[in-house]
């Protein structure tokens, strides 16, 4: 989520061309390079919130152009932040690396620029490093700005750091983490007029509960979400709320509901802008056509669904998840009482304990995925050999334990259109 125009317009950290003015005669008018940098960058941020990358693009790499070190450098950072969210979404590696080593050498620049480094300047130190993927590394400098931020009185650069913080921990998998930040930060916006940052915080809020499998909870802030995209007049999200709503939806066994968010965000998507989105919508819907899948595993949420009983929770089954997995990822292949207790339990096999654990085990999970078929028999996903256990490898499974909307896998940048610039 961004500013509004106003708030571009009035922006004190917004400082393109600083008090220099270059003058440009137009006939008689004398228009300042510092009011066409200016210019362009508050369109720009219109376009990027309207979801019209490409314009948008353009008109950012203008204000670039129109823009002086060292007076311009936090500006500098904003501008190539939309540029690289920009490239992520439409899966232009080359440019997006272009943009993150000049994000790079100016943050080198910074410490000879800067008489001190304050709280902005670790702030950016934090986004650059999260581009590179260095999560840990992010973090430390992230914290640093937190602390800064308090000590100078900084509640935007305050506001923006939780947030980014609230990421850096879901990059983590640390949720406890990441819904303690946004929890902060949502009492921080009661007190600041800052709101551009609530539909981040909603959406994230809904990403965080939607990994952590409390999928009402995130079917609530998508809403939240929601309304305040209606609200703001901004677009540039509307995809990817559709999208996570489909996941959900399909992570519960409801592949009718998921399939019509799906397509509502296929059908409402620019795929030339949104190259990302739409590939990863393309594959869900894939997914979910894929009439000929048995049975849906995903570990991370703890969840399986079988095409006929539909969604079942493991949440506090974790030896018979832990089982079903290491059978299904290996189907065809039997394990026997000696690897299963080494596995499972990490113990070493003995008969007096493991015989009646292993025989308990297996029988409570075939209970729980082994539908009854019309003629009164089961459906054997798990197979009894004499050498053990294993998977049937005429079973089709579908593994969800990396989901492909909502989180930031395979994601050029490790940045989502909404994280904050």
């Amino acid at each position: 989520m961004s500013e509004n125009l106003e708030e571009v317009q009035n922006n004190p950290a917004f400082g393109l061309l600083g008090e220099q003015n270059i003058e440009v005669n137009t006939d008689e008018l004398t228009i300042s390079s510092y009011n066409i940098g200016k210019s362009f960058y508050s369109l720009a941020k219109i376009q990027y919130d309207k979801a019209d990358f490409i314009q948008a693009e353009q008109n950012f790499k203008e204000a670039l152009s129109r823009a002086q070190k060292p007076r311009d450098i936090y500006s500098l950072f904003k501008i190539y932040g939309f540029l690289i969210r920009i490239s992520s979404e439409q899966l232009d590696m080359n440019k997006a690396t272009q943009y993150i080593e000049a994000c790079e050498q100016l943050l080198e620049e910074s410490q000879v620029y800067l008489g001190s480094l304050n709280s902005e300047y670790f702030y950016n130190a934090g986004v650059v490093k999260t581009y590179k993927g260095e999560f840990e590394t992010a973090r430390e400098n992230l914290l640093i700005s937190l602390k800064k931020s308090k000590e100078e009185n900084e509640p935007e650069i305050q506001a923006k750091t939780l947030l980014s913080l609230a990421t850096n921990a879901l990059s983590l998998g640390n949720h406890d983490n990441a819904l303690d930040y946004l929890h902060q930060l949502n009492q921080l916006l009661r007190i600041i007029n800052k709101s551009y940052l609530s539909g981040s915080m909603y959406f994230y809020t809904a990403k965080t509960y939607s990994e952590m499998g409390e999928n009402n909870k995130a079917l609530n802030y998508l809403v939240k979400a929601n309304q305040f995209l209606q609200e703001k007049k901004c677009w540039n999200l509307q995809g990817y709320i559709l999208g996570l709503k489909g996941t959900i939806y399909k992570r519960l066994g409801d592949f009718e509901r998921a399939m019509i968010y799906f397509k509502l965000a296929s059908e409402t998507t620019d795929p030339n802008a949104f190259k990302r989105l739409s590939s990863l919508v393309q594959q869900e819907i894939e997914d979910v056509n894929d009439s000929n899948v048995d049975i849906y595993l995903d570990k991370s949420n703890r969840k399986v669904i079988e095409k006929d009983i539909g969604a079942i929770d493991f949440k506090h089954r974790f030896v018979l998840l832990e089982i079903l997995f290491l059978l299904a990822q290996n189907p065809g292949v039997y394990y026997d009482k000696e690897e299963l207790a080494q596995s499972i339990w990490k113990d070493e096999y003995n008969p007096l304990i493991h015989d009646k654990l292993i025989y308990t085990s297996v029988s409570r999970l075939r209970k729980l995925i082994e539908p009854k078929e019309k003629n009164g028999s089961k459906r054997k996903y798990i197979i009894r050999g004499k050498d053990g256990y294993t998977f049937n490898p005429q079973v089709k499974i579908r593994f969800h334990a990396d989901e492909k909307l909502g989180q930031n896998g395979h994601q050029i940048a490790n940045i989502d259109l909404n994280a904050p610039v």
